[in-house]
């Protein structure tokens, strides 16, 4: 799964590494303790062009009444997404790419919670697949565009930290998971090449949901 992200890159270098139009009220960066409900900049596509804007991390199904009415759907399992009744329209019809500079998981040592910090090998910034839709109050409101991160079995060297990781897309499959290249998106979701992820272990402050600053993922010794 991914459950707290951190994201480094200004909102103008996103815009122009996904070639999207930004929005005016994209998520103050740099925050390296993003948590669910949290607004993360996403990438979609509205048929005319490439979007970057915020959206609450935390899908909500159109039939809760209020958004704490069910489970906080922060991920979506590339097994099952299609066939969920929560997720399977957004599949079809909205995806979109949630940006990360890396994700924080965790192991256990005893009863202690040991952080480890994960981001691309090659350092580019965290592509990550998401499925988003609007959520508007039944009783009348402010409508919400939320987002949930797909996620798929991990790869073998993922494995040693957790059994689940984002699906994290490559350039090249961008257009194709935004819906601009037709159908076929099923096949991107799949876990990322062995060599694709580095991850270092970091302090045990950003267990806290409310622990801010750089030094969140700053290595400390294993």
């Amino acid at each position: 799964m991914c459950g707290r992200f951190a994201v480094t890159l200004p909102s103008d270098a996103m815009a122009r590494l996904f070639e999207a139009v930004p929005a005016n009220t994209l998520p103050d960066v740099p925050n390296f303790n993003v948590c669910p409900t949290n607004a993360v900049h996403t990438v979609s596509f509205d048929g005319e062009a490439r979007r970057l804007a915020p959206m609450r991390w935390g899908f909500i199904p159109h039939w809760y009444k209020k958004p704490n009415d069910g489970p906080l759907l922060i991920n979506a399992r590339a097994e099952t997404v299609a066939e969920k009744p929560a997720f399977r329209a957004a599949c079809r019809e909205r995806r979109g790419i949630i940006v990360a500079s890396g994700f924080y998981e965790w192991t256990r040592d005893g009863d202690t919670r040991l952080p480890w910090y994960i981001t691309r090998s090659d350092g580019s910034p965290l592509a990550m697949a998401a499925i988003w839709q609007d959520w508007t109050p039944r009783e009348g409101g402010e409508t919400l565009r939320t987002a949930a991160i797909v996620t798929t079995g991990a790869n073998a060297p993922m494995s040693q930290i957790h059994h689940r990781m984002p699906v994290i897309l490559a350039p090249g499959d961008y257009a194709l998971w935004l819906g601009e290249q037709g159908k076929g998106a099923a096949a991107l979701m799949r876990a990322a090449p062995d060599d694709a992820l580095v991850w270092h272990r970091v302090a045990t402050e950003v267990n806290s949901n409310r622990a801010a600053g750089a030094q969140l993922i700053d290595p400390v010794d294993a």
